[in-house]
């Protein structure tokens, strides 16, 4: 009963309240409102205006940029306006008046008709020469485009110009090309259609904007000046009161609506429950269930409210934001121990086969080394100019038994040694083919923003770099949202670029550079991919090594303290995850961009 006493109390103030307000603002601020209405479809007649001038003065432009219209200036002829200016060619460009001006002044050419393409005589293409007080004289020594109104023998017409050009845009303006259209009745009407507006032409010397005000209809009249700065007409707008008249009885129904407010308040209750409770509610929940499937950590809700609800959104974001930075350092730190218990086993693996290795090319070179080859050779020698009955001979001819028979188990020894080193290469070999195949494994995919991912890889990045580099991160990679990729190789080879770019920012002799890093949606191969490309402003890389840098043992610094195994790392890992790397250049000293690609699992935006 004190809430039904209170509405019904708070319903006879409302009551009073309305009465006073229809007499004392509603009224009023309708009035005001057709007035302001009247004086935006003036306003609305004058863009028209202006725009119906512009389209005059890019036709005027395209017949001034012809190279018919420039040679015919320079040399008048028959044949040209013959082909040219003809009815219907005046028909198809709206105009009366075509003139074609010289830059003293002299008209060339001059032609006007109604828009039926019968003749029609106007005091404008009657001249022969142009005012001396023409206003447009100056853009026509000049060059400069024009466009106004002027009053003619047949009313008042709107006028363009623009300068006569050799067809490319170029070259010295030869004089202007005018052309008119007068403002016919159905010109007006056409203005005023443009406008919506109910728009009428007045023959008054008036100047300025006027308002007036009847039962039936607000009027604004407005003068406009030729391009001799005078008035050359007056045109109004009539805007029907219907405001006024439809907001007498607006107010009268609001009156009877006032009895159902009780029932209305009651049904805004429920909506405002409904807004402030219930749909933040579910939309927590919604997210909450969202966030135990695992889809996206990335998500937040940005639940901007200071309730309690409100409270309970923005503790659950940051309880959210650290199980995502938790699942981050467990991943990374997953990835680094699998990294480094894999590099282990390939280690002690190639250390058991390079250990018997090294030890038999240690024999096999002691042994060629211990290998009689020289002394044979010097016997050899010798024994073609000894006696063969001489005993010279016959110890040279021992020596040379004894000596191949060494050097035959030497050989013998040599070959075995061969064969062990052979199975031992092939045994390293298969190391690294196991090596191999275990960087073709799935990665684990993790929904990823791309600036999130460039703030991670910076911080991995050691100092001296980040010091030498500025990154910058475009705003596309704000606008992609979130992707699903191997963020734990991404990095890396994201790390690898950033070191790339400010070794060469440092090779460029400069103190501090700039890699812009954008990305983009793009489909190839019927699925969607994600470019990458990072653009530094180093030193740049030779045109014949674009394709080079990405090779095992290629790099253009120094031997030591590069090995050229970075960008052909990034490439193997980029084309595990089935995407593609390239580099661009324009040369030595003009900086270089890298490329990637690499196929996107479900996109969340």
């Amino acid at each position: 009963m004190k809430v039904v006493s209170l509405l019904a109390l708070l319903l006879l103030i409302l009551i009073a309240i309305e009465i006073a307000v229809q007499r004392e603002v509603l009224m009023p601020s309708f009035a005001e409102l057709e007035r302001d209405d009247a004086k935006v479809s003036m306003k609305r007649i004058g863009y028209a205006l202006d725009m119906a001038l512009d389209g005059l003065e890019l036709t005027a432009a395209d017949w001034g940029n012809w190279e018919d219209v420039y040679r015919y200036v320079q040399a008048p002829n028959a044949a040209f306006v013959r082909a040219n200016i003809t009815p219907t060619a005046m028909k198809q460009l709206q105009v009366n008046a075509l003139l074609i001006v010289d830059l003293e002044g002299n008209v060339v050419l001059a032609s006007g008709q109604d828009l039926t393409g019968a003749g029609m005589d106007l005091d404008l293409t009657r001249k022969k020469v142009l005012p001396a007080d023409f206003p447009w004289r100056e853009n026509l020594a000049g060059g400069k485009p024009a466009k106004g109104l002027i009053r003619t023998n047949r009313g008042v017409m709107m006028l363009a110009a623009a300068p006569v050009l050799d067809g490319s845009g170029g070259g010295k303006a030869l004089g202007l090309v005018f052309m008119g259209q007068l403002l016919t009745p159905a010109a007006l009407h056409g203005l005023g259609a443009r406008a919506q507006a109910d728009l009428s032409l007045l023959q008054d010397g008036r100047t300025g904007e006027r308002l007036t005000e009847s039962d039936t209809s607000t009027q604004v009249d407005r003068s406009f000046e030729d391009i001799y700065g005078r008035p050359v007409m007056t045109l109004r707008v009539e805007v029907p009161r219907r405001i006024t008249e439809r907001g007498q009885v607006a107010v009268i129904y609001a009156s009877a609506y006032l009895i159902g407010a009780a029932i209305a308040v009651l049904i805004l209750l429920l909506v405002v429950l409904n807004r402030v409770v219930l749909e933040p509610l579910a939309r927590v929940t919604r997210h909450a269930v969202a966030i135990g499937r695992g889809n996206d950590l990335t998500a937040r809700l940005n639940l901007n409210s200071r309730d309690e609800i409100g409270r309970l959104a923005r503790e659950f974001d940051r309880m959210v934001e650290r199980v995502e930075q938790t699942h981050r350092e467990l991943v990374d730190q997953s990835f680094q121990a699998g990294f480094a218990e894999l590099s282990k086993g390939v280690l002690h693996n190639l250390g058991n086969a390079l250990t018997p290795l090294g030890v038999r090319l240690a024999k096999l070179s002691e042994r060629l080394r211990d290998a009689p080859a020289e002394d044979l050779k010097l016997a050899f020698d010798e024994l073609k100019d000894a006696p063969a009955a001489s005993g010279r001979h016959r110890d040279l001819t021992e020596f040379m038994r004894l000596g191949c028979r060494e050097m035959t188990t030497s050989i013998a020894e040599s070959r075995a040694d061969v064969e062990v080193i052979q199975r031992q290469a092939t045994l390293v070999r298969t190391v690294l083919s196991e090596l191999m195949r275990s960087t073709r494994n799935d990665h684990l995919i993790e929904s990823v923003r791309l600036p999130d991912l460039v703030s991670q890889t910076l911080e991995i990045v050691p100092d001296s770099c980040r010091q030498r580099l500025v990154v910058d991160a475009d705003e596309s990679l704000r606008r992609i949202g979130a992707v699903r990729v191997a963020r734990t190789v991404l990095r890396l080879v994201l790390q690898n670029l950033i070191i790339n770019a400010a070794d060469a920012v440092r090779d460029a002799g400069r103190e501090k550079g700039l890699l812009r890093v954008g990305a983009e949606i793009v489909r190839e191969r019927d699925r969607e991919q994600l470019h990458l490309h990072c653009q530094d402003n180093g030193v740049g890389i030779a045109r014949a090594d674009l394709e080079r840098v990405f090779d095992k043992g290629f790099s253009t610094k120094s031997r030591e303290t590069n090995y050229g195994i970075g960008l052909h790392w990034c490439a193997n890992a980029v084309g595990a995850l089935g995407g593609r790397i390239w580099a661009a250049s324009e040369g030595p000293g003009l900086g270089a961009s890298m490329h990637l690609t690499l196929p996107l699992a479900i996109r969340e935006t």
